[in-house]
């Protein structure tokens, strides 16, 4: 029984053999198994120098991707700023130059307008009949004060009454004992009548501002305008008449009347009690006391304006010969002598 379990592991042992024996020719390829260290290369990649290299030089190159990826994404951001900076440079330039244009289009229409005398004919565009009407209504008064009362909305009636009051207070200057040594005073009487006209509109206008009034400055030219029609006729009868009692009555009946009528007029366009109060009796005094001043101080003002100017009493220029002194023949001819033995 030993023997056949002998002879069957010496077969298994010589199978196994065999197969190891493959195996070994495979690796060794035929030749010897021992490693020959003195020939291998040392330029071979399995040293740690060569890895060190290696991974140094991997290093360098993704630093350097990483430079150039800087560098390209900082001259995208440089683009990017530049080209915002040049595009709201472009877009002040565009501003500027449209408010350059809309400026000067404006300057341009404003010139041509107050050049063109054409936007005036509707404020002079009047009838004589209609400024004869006018004039009667302004020393009617109207006690309507529900709606505003119209207003006309021109200036040559208006502007006609002041030249007339000019004219009459160069009539009275020159009726009354006034010594006018320079000429008419003219110059003066416009200043006067002119700066009472447009300065008292236009603090009229302003103080019918404050006070919410319905009331234009071309509406306050005429109204205040033609309520210096009662103005003209007192002073007209009473620098011929001379009665200071003539004088009071007209100054309360005629202006009076007129200046009841603008009171009315502006009551119509005011709301408020106490608006109203502050807006007509201020033009209610300056009225009436402009007539009293134009009567009793205006000459005299006048007469001290020319005395501080002139001097008091200072008689005219005038050219005078000059006397010659009569000199004798003697010394003439002591003179001539003289010179000729000088030469």
């Amino acid at each position: 029984m030993a023997a056949p379990g002998a002879a069957g592991g010496g077969r298994s042992g010589a199978a196994a053999a065999a197969e190891w024996g493959g195996f070994e020719d495979n690796m060794q390829g035929g030749g010897s198994a021992v490693i020959d260290m003195e020939n291998m290369d040392d330029t071979s990649g399995s040293s740690f120098e060569d890895m060190g290299e290696m991974h140094q030089r991997m290093k360098e190159e993704e630093e350097e991707e990483e430079a150039e990826g800087e560098a390209g994404a900082g001259e995208d951001e440089d683009g990017e700023f530049l080209g915002m900076k040049g595009l709201r440079g472009q877009l002040g330039r565009q501003v500027a130059d449209q408010m350059w244009q809309a400026g000067k289009r404006q300057a341009s229409r404003a010139f041509s307008l107050y050049a063109n005398i054409d936007i005036l004919r509707p404020y002079f565009d009047v009838e004589p009949v209609q400024v004869r009407a006018r004039l009667l209504e302004s020393m009617i008064p109207v006690k309507m004060i529900n709606f505003p009362q119209k207003i006309a909305g021109e200036l040559y009636g208006p502007l006609m009454l002041v030249f007339t009051l000019v004219a009459i207070l160069l009539h009275g200057m020159k009726t009354s004992d006034t010594i006018i040594r320079e000429g008419t005073l003219m110059g003066t009487a416009i200043g006067t009548c002119f700066g009472y006209w447009l300065g008292v509109s236009s603090f009229m206008y302003f103080l019918a501002y404050l006070c919410n009034a319905q009331i234009t400055m071309v509406q306050m030219l005429s109204l205040l305008g033609y309520g210096l029609f009662g103005h003209c006729i007192t002073l007209f009868v009473t620098y011929n008449i001379h009665f200071h009692s003539l004088f009071y009555i007209f100054w309360l009946v005629v202006g009076g009347l007129s200046t009841l009528r603008m009171v009315a007029v502006l009551v119509s366009r005011t709301v408020g009690h106490t608006q109203r109060l502050i807006l007509c009796g201020t033009l209610a005094a300056l009225h009436m006391l402009f007539l009293l001043y134009l009567h009793f101080a205006y000459h005299k003002v006048v007469e001290g304006i020319l005395d501080t100017l002139e001097g008091p009493n200072m008689p005219p220029f005038q050219r005078v010969a000059r006397d010659i002194p009569v000199v004798s023949n003697a010394v003439l001819n002591t003179t001539a002598k003289a010179i000729a033995l000088t030469l």
